[in-house]
């Protein structure tokens, strides 16, 4: 059955899925790590691309084969390539796009490895990268130089929540002839689908949003085109950085329902967001969904809801932070988002440790910065939960300068 024109909840129960000779409803687990032959000349036609049979899991695998069809479908893209993580997506797409002598601009509050990654390791073989406020699109092209191949965004932004322009970048990496990656794990293709906005390419940690379910480590790409596709893929299998079966099975579990936990975490995350901006001991609020947030407006048209993804900083900055993590009993301390559990951190000192403070402060990720993860449970109890933490805020921590926001 095709599903490439139906809607996103019929796509996300049943695209990637085809009838297995079992008959079994749902895909299954092709748990092998190497597949028969049926001739010697079967095998050599599929060596030469010549058959769209399978070889070895980590060329293909038909469970992993699904998952890659279901999000390339979401994604509106031409194909999609699983990872063992997150990070692995991250890996791939800057090998196969950065060579010696080429230059990158990126979000400078993307994921903390993802910077990490161009910074400490990349750099050691002559790859350059410009750490920018996306949300400036002048700022942007000011930091392009003709050696630049790839404009890496993340929108919205990690930690920071960011919102990013993706027409206007698109824009800008036409004029400089270069590919625009944009990291899509804090919206997920049910709220955001870049390659509609001129993306080239769009990655994901399914980790997060897709499975949640915190219960996997993967990530995928996915291409606009056949192309680009074509340029990805084999460093994927070179580097094997291939999803395991299980890990796409139930990523495929996963993503039946994101729309349902999606829609019911935002819903929750508005209230908690409100409850938070009227509260004294907090500085500032970030969340997409209040009107307050520097990119209301754009995230409206460019997204087709705000996500369950909250910033916040108390005005006693890292004391009072340290105090609300650790009395919080709902939400657990913990890295990660977008499960149906409520996730609470500090990402100066956990998820973008390996910055400097300076960096840090640039990107807009502040010492008493936390980032609330909002699942699926009652507002109301989880408002209950940080009131209590509140109370145990030391008072000379209550109403001390805050961070810039």
């Amino acid at each position: 059955m095709n599903t490439k024109h139906m809607g996103t909840y019929t796509k996300l129960v049943h695209a990637g899925h085809h009838p297995d000779p079992t008959g079994a409803v749902t895909v299954p687990i092709y748990q092998t790590s190497t597949f028969a032959f049926r001739s010697a000349k079967h095998g050599a036609e599929l060596f030469a691309g010549g058959d769209d049979g399978y070889i070895y899991t980590r060329l293909g695998n038909p469970t992993i084969h699904a998952l890659e069809e279901c999000v390339a479908e979401l994604e509106h893209g031409f194909a999609g390539i699983a990872t063992s993580s997150g990070m692995g997506a991250v890996s791939v797409v800057y090998l196969a796009l950065l060579g010696q002598g080429a230059h990158m601009v990126s979000t400078a509050s993307v994921y903390g490895p993802s910077r990490g990654l161009a910074e400490k390791h990349l750099s050691r073989f002559g790859v350059t990268a410009t750490f920018v406020d996306t949300t400036d699109a002048e700022a942007v092209r000011r930091a392009m130089r003709p050696e630049t191949r790839v404009l890496y965004v993340e929108t919205p932004s990690n930690p920071a929540m960011q919102v990013t322009d993706l027409r206007a970048m698109a824009a800008i990496a036409r004029e400089h002839d270069c590919a625009l990656v944009v990291d899509n794990t804090f919206a997920s293709p049910y709220l955001q689908q870049p390659l509609d906005l001129g993306a080239d390419v769009v990655l994901h940690s399914v980790t997060k949003f897709i499975n949640g379910h915190a219960d996997i480590v993967g990530g995928v790409i996915v291409t606009r085109t056949e192309e680009m596709y074509r340029r990805l893929r084999p460093l994927m299998v070179a580097l094997g950085t291939n999803m395991d079966p299980h890990q796409a099975f139930l990523v495929l579990r996963g993503v039946k329902t994101l729309g349902l936990r999606v829609e019911r975490a935002q819903k929750v995350a508005i209230e908690v967001a409100r409850w938070l901006e009227g509260r004294p001991e907090v500085a500032w609020v970030r969340y997409i969904g209040l009107p307050s947030h520097p990119q209301y407006e754009l995230a409206k048209r460019q997204m087709t809801g705000p996500g369950s993804m909250i910033g916040f900083e108390l005005h006693g900055g890292v004391v009072a932070g340290a105090a609300v993590m650790d009395h919080v009993k709902l939400a657990t301390l913990a890295v990660s988002l977008g499960g149906v559990e409520s996730l609470i951190e500090h990402p100066a000192s956990m998820t973008h440790a390996g910055m400097s403070r300076e960096d840090r402060l640039e990107a807009g990720i502040t010492d008493g910065l936390v980032r609330y993860s909002v699942g699926i449970e009652d507002a109301a109890d989880l408002i209950a939960d940080l009131e209590q933490a509140f109370a145990a805020i030391p008072e000379h921590a209550r109403l001390a300068p805050a961070g810039r926001g």
